[in-house]
């Protein structure tokens, strides 16, 4: 704190142009000092009179009435100025004989504590930093399409199918009697045709199993698969090659195992027969309820919908085992897999059933 009695009189804006013109001259001694060692150029600094620090007032400075001089002041010399250089990072005092090389390495290498911004390089180079981050996201993708299976897809045979179920499906014949459920031409649920096409013929209409002489798509004789089409009113006599023809009968006969069907006898008498969903214990592992709904001439159905992905798995199975009689309980299984990841081709167990196909040219 300053203790002459002088200074006490001044206001804070002269205190400060007094600061700012020692402050010029210190600047002015640094530079002559320089100059006398020749090592660095330094701006013209204008010189200051000896007495310009201590007697120059500011600018609109009045002295005050009456103001004397306390008992015994003498005016001060001007207080020496000691500068002292914070270390620098990686330098070593004996690689400079004098203060002049401190002062050097101030200036060239600046103040330890002022650090480069840590986004000055990325600023210098975005174009290659937008390049390579590019790079990587698309590097990224690529890997996730191929770890994730992202290439899998069904054989060509199914997308052929999907068409032709369409129009097999616009036989309203093809729903069960006399509930009329329809549970292989449904929209959530008709890629039970093509999945059990695929496991019997590879979804080859054309199909010649050479063990039992079976042909097309249906796991029945050409004259069975005639008596169904007639039931089913079609335009032509049942053709076993021809995909619609065998996919139509393939619902009814589907439709019919899950919900039964009454027929009528010789005598022509209604014989009732029960379906999967006639059963209280399939019902309870289809739907997780027991409950059945029963009607006079009509077989017993599910009180609830098959919804869930397991009751319809395990449904599937069993229809598959009915519908093609004699097959593998391993088949079975493979059918309730494939449909319920009818939209996961990529699936690993799909992927490992669509390599044993019949046909499937995989």
């Amino acid at each position: 704190m300053k203790s002459d009695f002088e200074y006490m009189h001044y206001s804070d804006n002269e205190r400060l142009s007094m600061l700012e013109t020692r402050a010029a001259e210190i600047e002015r001694m640094l530079g002559s000092a320089t100059a006398e060692h020749g090592t660095h150029e330094t701006a013209d600094v204008p010189d200051y009179p000896a007495d310009a620090i201590a007697h120059t007032a500011p600018p609109g400075y009045q002295e005050t009435p009456g103001y004397q001089e306390a008992p015994g002041y003498q005016e001060t010399e001007q207080y020496p100025v000691a500068f002292e250089y914070p270390p620098d990072a990686g330098y070593d005092e004996s690689d400079d004989e004098s203060a002049d090389g401190r002062t050097e390495v101030l200036i060239s290498r600046g103040r330890r504590n002022v650090r480069p911004s840590r986004f000055g390089f990325l600023r210098a180079h975005w174009k290659a930093a937008t390049l390579i981050a590019g790079a990587v996201a698309a590097l990224a993708g690529i890997l996730s399409a191929v770890t994730s299976g992202g290439s899998a897809t069904w054989p060509a045979s199914v997308a052929a199918m999907q068409t032709e179920i369409t129009a097999a499906c616009e036989n309203p014949n093809v729903a069960a009697e006399p509930s009329q459920v329809n549970f292989a031409c449904a929209k959530g649920t008709q890629q039970v045709l093509w999945v059990f096409a695929l496991l019997t013929s590879g979804g080859n209409p054309g199909y010649v199993d050479q063990t039992t002489g079976r042909k097309g798509i249906e796991p029945i004789t050409p004259a069975q698969g005639g008596d169904v089409a007639w039931s089913l009113n079609l335009h032509a006599p049942y053709d076993a090659s021809s995909a619609t023809d065998s996919l139509e009968v393939a619902a009814r006969a589907i439709n019919n195992i899950i919900s039964g069907a009454t027929l009528t006898n010789a005598s022509g008498t209604p014989s009732v027969q029960g379906g999967l969903e006639s059963s209280a214990a399939n019902c309870h592992r289809y739907t997780g309820s027991s409950a059945l709904v029963k009607r006079s001439g009509y077989p017993a159905v599910c009180a609830h919908g098959v919804t869930s992905v397991s009751g319809q798995e395990a449904l599937v199975s069993d229809v598959f085992r009915q519908w093609m009689v004699g097959a593998p309980a391993q088949l079975a299984t493979d059918a309730g897999v494939l449909f319920v990841n009818a939209d996961n081709p990529s699936n690993p167990q799909v992927r490992q059933i669509l390599e044993t196909l019949p046909g499937s040219g995989l």
